[in-house]
């Protein structure tokens, strides 16, 4: 039997834990990109001890009041990131622009993100599954799915959902919905059917009846293009599809495994070990064309990733460089390497890589993100690699830089184009 956890409106329950008065009232938590990496003072970063998707891995830490935060030259920036059951009442959702929620609702409290306090909150919880359950897969900073075959008789999985419950509750502050099912993703499906705070069992012989009138859009992995792709067949519902069978196993891998999921058929196992495929970094700003600046701001990406690589045990062999202009155009290239991996040598290749693929160098920039992928483990490491006498030597100047910035903070060394 799987359980899906899921944290109620989770950045708005965490600031409200221990804080009575933001209790029943319209709150909302927005967020902007994180420019504070591209200072010259010394920022305050934490590195996270969360796993799974969705999540960050450098934390900057904020204090900033609302005005300090969201208000930019008279005009209020941001976008709504998790709001409350109350403000949602209102027509406040996720991904709308601070202004226009504040419009929806005039008394909307927004407050500014705490990554650390979700990063801290999100890693007790999984600690407790863990005392709780041996089998744990964290899915995304506020998700987990928890296989208690063998350990909890299905008579008394609702029970022990609720024992689940309470715990977090009493020691976290936090409320979490709890969706049950013989599978994965009817179980992350029936959490929906729980919120706000509550448990839903859905079992193997109410699959169908339970799928048949939810919109397809509200399963995981059906995204707009496949909404479009199953509008044309008129499948509005997950009802729609059971009959399909046919058509979905016609569509190859990907058409059979999301018919399974929808049928609850697939059996798919929690994922126990997660071994990161890559890490990325980047950030959203306003338009930029100095391309000085810019360079500045991808040396300073790349010393924050080299640190990440370090601080896994990386060695990538794929750079990979996406570009976004003003108005909307993009441009990425990548590059393979067969190299040991060093701060000195990718910082160099990433300039490369911008100066290749930066095709309107008149237009403005809004986004720049770098990505390390196509890892290869340190037994793998070939003779060529090592033998390399400018990678030995950056390599052991990227170890000593590391453990500095291991012990006393990312920003206490910067290279001079940094500056």
């Amino acid at each position: 039997m799987i359980l899906h956890l899921d944290i109620d409106c989770f950045f708005v329950s965490a600031h409200r834990i221990g804080k009575p008065e933001l209790e029943n009232i319209p709150l909302a938590v927005g967020g902007r990109s994180n420019l504070s990496i591209f200072d010259s003072k010394k920022s305050v970063r934490e590195l996270s001890c969360v796993e799974g998707a969705f999540t960050s891995s450098i934390l900057s830490s904020n204090t900033s009041s609302y005005k300090e935060y969201f208000v930019d030259k008279g005009k209020v920036k941001g976008i709504i990131t998790t709001s409350s059951y109350e403000a949602r009442a209102y027509g406040v959702k996720t991904a709308m622009s601070v202004a226009e929620a504040l419009r929806y609702c005039p008394t909307l409290k927004v407050l500014p993100p705490s990554y650390p306090l979700y990063h801290e909150l999100s890693h007790k919880l999984k600690a407790i599954l863990q005392d709780e359950i041996p089998q744990v897969e964290q899915f995304s900073i506020d998700e987990f799915f928890t296989d208690v075959t063998g350990w909890v008789e299905d008579e008394d999985v609702v029970e022990f959902a609720y024992k689940i419950k309470k715990r977090v509750k009493d020691e976290l502050g936090i409320p979490i919905s709890v969706g049950i099912a013989k599978t994965k993703w009817i179980a992350k499906l029936a959490t929906n059917s729980a919120k706000p705070f509550g448990v839903k069992y859905v079992k193997e012989n109410e699959v169908d009846e339970f799928t048949k009138n939810i919109p397809i859009e509200a399963f995981p992995g059906i995204g707009k293009a496949y909404q479009n792709r199953l509008a044309k067949y008129f499948i509005k519902t997950l009802g729609d599809i059971k009959p399909k069978k046919d058509l979905f196993y016609s569509w190859g891998k990907s058409g059979t495994q999301l018919y399974d999921r929808i049928c609850g058929i697939d059996r798919e196992k929690i994922a126990l070990a997660q071994s990161k495929k890559s890490i990325g970094l980047g950030r959203t700003f306003d338009p930029l064309a100095n391309r000085y600046e810019l360079k500045r701001r991808l040396a300073i990406l790349c010393r924050h990733l080299s640190f990440l690589a370090l601080k896994g045990k990386h060695n990538p062999l794929t750079y990979s460089l996406n570009i976004k202009y003003k108005f909307g155009e993009c441009s990425k290239a990548n590059i393979n390497t067969n190299r040991l991996f060093s701060e000195l040598q990718f910082k160099k290749e990433v300039i490369k890589l911008f100066e290749s693929c930066d095709l309107h160098k008149t237009h403005e920039i809004v986004q720049l993100n770098i990505t390390l992928s196509n890892f290869e483990e340190n037994k793998n490491i070939t003779m060529n690699m090592l033998n390399l006498e400018d990678d030995r030597k950056n390599s052991k100047l990227g170890d000593s830089l590391h453990k500095l910035r291991d012990k006393f903070g990312i920003d206490i060394i910067k290279s001079g184009v940094e500056l």
